[in-house]
This record gives C-alpha cells, sequence and structure tokens, in this order.
C-alpha cells in the first residue's frame, strides 16, 4: 500500500479565517488519502512562515524522503509546503531524486516542465504577496513611530517596563513596573561597579529567583540585551534592524520620551564600557584552555562552578593561575545565599579528573558491562511506563475526591471531617507525586541510555588507542560523550556520568 506523509502549515490569523486552518487542511488532506486508499504514515502540523525552510515539522518530513520511508507527500495547496520559489525547487528537486509523488488536494501537481513552471510562477506570486504584506505591516509601525508611539512588537516588550498599547489612551508607550524596575539599576551597577559578567550576573539573577520578562530563565544574552539598549536612559529607538542586522543609526527612528529612564547616563556609559573590558577578558580567556568548564557543580549550593584567571605580583614577578570557584561564592552575592565552598587550582583539579577518565576509557570491559546493564535495564521502560500512567490515574481520582469535598461543604457535612478527608487526601498526594517523579527520572534516563550508549561504545573504540595523545578538543568531546558531572564538596570530589567511574569520591592529599 502507497506510504503517505500529510504536512499542514498556516503562518498567520487571516489564513484560518480564509478556510486553511490547520485542521481544515488535515480533514481535507486524510479524505483525499481515505478516496485514493493511500497509508496515512505520518501527519505533520505546524505554525510558520512558508518563506523559510527552516521549520522543524517539515525538516522531519525531510528527513523521511531523504530516508526513503514515504511513497507520496499529500498537502492541501501548494504554497502550504513553500511560498518561495527558489525552496519550491529545492523541495521539488528532492522528491524527484528520492522518487517521491507531491500531490495537492485543491490543484494537479503536473511534474512536466511546464507544470513546473505553473509552481514557480505561483510561488513567485505568493513570495510577492507576502512581500507586499510585510512592507505594509511595517511602514504602519513606522507610521506610529514618527507619530511619537512605540508600535506592537519586540521592541516594545522590555524588562522593567509594562507597555500601553496604541489603541488606548496615551497608548504607545512604556510605564515602569514595579517589581521588574529595581533590577535594572542593580545590573547596570554589577557590571560597571563589580566588574560581573553578563553571564555570572543571569546566574546571581537565577539563584536569587528574580522573575524574567517571559518566565524563562536569566541567561547572558538577556542580561547583554538589557545592558546595551539605550531605552534604560530615555532613548528610545525603533527600527534598529533588519533581516541583514543592525542598520546605520541614521535609519533608527527615536522616539522620544516613552519611556522613563531608570538608570543615569553616567552608569549606563559606564557599563559600556566595563562591557568592552569584559569583552577583552574574555578573548583572553578563551586562549587559556579550561577542560572542566561546564562540568563541574557545587555540593554544598548545587551551583555551577566557573573558570577565571587570576593574575598577581610576588617578589617583582608576575605569576598567573587558571582557578575555578563556585558561582555564589562572590562578594556580591548576599551574605545568607554566599557559598563558601573551597575554589581549586584547574591544573589539579583537570589533572585528577582526567586520571579517573583515562582509567575508564582505558578499560573497555568496564564500558562493555555498564553498556549491557543499561540495555537491560531499558527493557524495563515499558514497565515504567505503565506504571506512570496508573500513578497519573490515581492522581486524577483524588483531584475528583477533592472535587466531592466541595460539595460536601456546600451540603452541610461537619467540618472537621471535611478538614480530616483533604489531610488525608493530599498526604496521599504526596507520595504518589514523589513516587511519580522518581519513575520519571528513571525512564528519561533509561530512555538517554538508549541513545546514547551505542554511540559512546564507538566513541571510546576510537580514542583510547590515543589516550596520551588526545588535544584539549577530543578531551572535552570525551567529558561530554560520557556526561561527566564533577561535585565538589570542599576537597572531596564525586564523579558522575554515564559509565560509573569511580565508586565514592576522590581524596586528595591535602584533605
Amino acid at each position: 500500500m502507497t506510504r503517505a506523509a500529510i504536512y499542514c502549515r498556516v503562518s498567520t490569523e487571516d489564513q484560518e479565517r480564509e478556510g486553511t486552518s490547520l485542521q481544515t487542511q488535515l480533514e481535507a488532506c486524510l479524505k483525499y488519502c481515505h478516496d485514493k486508499g493511500y497509508n496515512v504514515a505520518y501527519q505533520f502540523s505546524e505554525a510558520y512562515s512558508g518563506l523559510t525552510l527552516e521549520r522543524s515539522k517539515l525538516n522531519e518530513l525531510r528527513e523521511l524522503v531523504r530516508a526513503g520511508d514515504i511513497d507520496v507527500i499529500v498537502v492541501y495547496c501548494l504554497d502550504r509546503l513553500s511560498r518561495d520559489p527558489t525552496h519550491g525547487v529545492i523541495l521539488t528537486q528532492e522528491l524527484e531524486k528520492h522518487n517521491i509523488t507531491l500531490e495537492a488536494v485543491t490543484e494537479t501537481v503536473d511534474s512536466s516542465e511546464l507544470g513546473k513552471l505553473i509552481s514557480y510562477i505561483r510561488g513567485f506570486a505568493s513570495k510577492l504577496e507576502a512581500e507586499k504584506i510585510r512592507e505594509r505591516t511595517t511602514r504602519g509601525r513606522k507610521a506610529k513611530a514618527k507619530q511619537g508611539q512605540i508600535p506592537s512588537g519586540g521592541f516594545a516588550k522590555l524588562y522593567g517596563y509594562d507597555y500601553i498599547k496604541v489603541a488606548l489612551k496615551g497608548g504607545g508607550r512604556h510605564v515602569v513596573n514595579e517589581a521588574e524596575s529595581k533590577w535594572v539599576p542593580q545590573i547596570f551597577r554589577w557590571l560597571a561597579e563589580d566588574g560581573l559578567s553578563t553571564k555570572t550576573i543571569a546566574r546571581k539573577l537565577q539563584a536569587m529567583h528574580v522573575p524574567t520578562k517571559t518566565g524563562r530563565p536569566w541567561t547572558g544574552q538577556t542580561v547583554l540585551g538589557i545592558i546595551k539598549n539605550s531605552a534604560y536612559i530615555g532613548k528610545t529607538y525603533a527600527f534598529k534592524k533588519d533581516k541583514n542586522g543592525l542598520k546605520p543609526m541614521t535609519e533608527w527612528i527615536e522616539i522620544p520620551g516613552v519611556t522613563p529612564p531608570l538608570v543615569d547616563e553616567e552608569l549606563f556609559e559606564a557599563a559600556q564600557k566595563q562591557l568592552a573590558e569584559n569583552r577583552k577578558d574574555a578573548l583572553r580567556n578563551t586562549r587559556r584552555q579550561y577542560l572542566l568548564s561546564g562540568h563541574l557543580f557545587c555540593r554544598k549550593c548545587g551551583q555551577r562552578y566557573y573558570a577565571y584567571f587570576k593574575s598577581e605580583r610576588r617578589n617583582g614577578k608576575r605569576l598567573e593561575h587558571r582557578r575555578y570557584r563556585c558561582s555564589t561564592s562572590l562578594r556580591t552575592v548576599e551574605p545568607v545565599h554566599r557559598c563558601h565552598n573551597k575554589g581549586w587550582s584547574a591544573n589539579l583539579l583537570e589533572q585528577l579528573i582526567w586520571e579517573q577518565v583515562e582509567h575508564v576509557l582505558d578499560k573497555p570491559e568496564l564500558i562493555v558491562s555498564e553498556i549491557e546493564k543499561h540495555q537491560q535495564e531499558s527493557n524495563q521502560i515499558g514497565v515504567s511506563e505503565a506504571e506512570l500512567r496508573q500513578l497519573e490515574r490515581q492522581l486524577k481520582a483524588l483531584d475528583r475526591e477533592q472535587e466531592q469535598l466541595l460539595q460536601w461543604a456546600l451540603k452541610g457535612f461537619p467540618e472537621q471531617t471535611i478538614v480530616n478527608e483533604n489531610k488525608r487526601i493530599n498526604q496521599k498526594r504526596s507520595i504518589l507525586q514523589a513516587q511519580k517523579a522518581e519513575l520519571e527520572k528513571q525512564v528519561k534516563a533509561s530512555q538517554e541510555a538508549v541513545i546514547s550508549l551505542p554511540k559512546l561504545g564507538r566513541f571510546v573504540e576510537l580514542v583510547r588507542e590515543k589516550l596520551s595523545t588526545l588535544d584539549f578538543e577530543t578531551k572535552r568531546m570525551a567529558l561530554d560523550m560520557l556526561g561527566i558531572k564533577v561535585w565538589l564538596d570542599g576537597y572531596d570530589i564525586e564523579i558522575t556520568g554515564t559509565i560509573p567511574i569511580l565508586e565514592g569520591a576522590i581524596v586528595t592529599a591535602q584533605s
């Protein structure tokens, strides 16, 4: 039977209103396949622009094409696959190369040269229309900016402020968000006065549970975006970038008076200067390689250790040291949150850890044994997943019991009876949730083992014969492949990973 893959796409709300919603497309494609007698092996639906090939579901579809797992692709109409004629040609050539047919519900796809030309023209027309829509939208937003209003879009959402929509009275402007705004001057001071990197600032904010605008974790890029934005000194610009990157400043549109300043210009300029200094330091540090970056964790507070470079003069000589320390050990961290775990010489710690890694890489029997053990454990994934489903059903049953308690209360049941019953339900829920979390952890670990262990075995065979001559990048790759995590607690070092590297902890001679 012919194996079919259905691909559906929308990019705007307008398309849904015009009857090309994902559900409408899918239903039409399924009916088409049923009428043709096709076996629908795969279904893909996504909301994404048709002017790019970088779409997650399209990428999955193209992998199926290259693997030869399907015979025909069914779309609602041709421009659902691509609105860019160049991309259309690329896709149709891929299909022809792998002897896969493209069919559309609403039109005939002719594989002749004339059909290809018609398809090309249609794609070009679709792209032209999309460009017109984009141009009209941009023109309208620029008009709002020139009228002294911040148009909606990415630059309307700014940390430390709330946005009043253009449609509202006095709209198209920022107003101070009290909860967020207090952190903005602090971010600038951490950089300008304490010289912290943007990544370190992000870690501090995360450790202090400061919420972001989006709800996602703080990153160095998020902090950098705040530091470089002149809106924080009251200078708001729109249309600073286009698809090619940052435009010349003469093409920016300034919108005065729409963003209240949160920092003064002196602090802002000091932060920009320190940012440049940090970049120079970062460039210097990239020349000093840190083998364990990203693999070190503090057993006392749970945060990562980070690499830094220390320089000092002793007896008239300049001494340089590569070091690691806990990210919450800085003096800028509030004393109640500050960690006092030991810092480490990079040379010593890297030597200790790599000796243990070499020990494993040089003993293939350990790896074979561990792979076999993980494979046996992976056979239990199905059992664990069934147990998970059972736990989820039990948790839902508790929800229903708690809903029943509300009905009891409304009917005048004794209050103490309801309180006791509610306490029993909550206690049982806590136990079930703990069991569920542990099972989910086991299932995830087993699934990852199934994927990574065969690749790990091949990698080890390649490197074990060259252990004494491995370069820095290959050593880093080995740490990644083994899933190495190093937990530091004073002088005690515990190593965990895909392969059991050491039972217990390494204890250095210093302890």
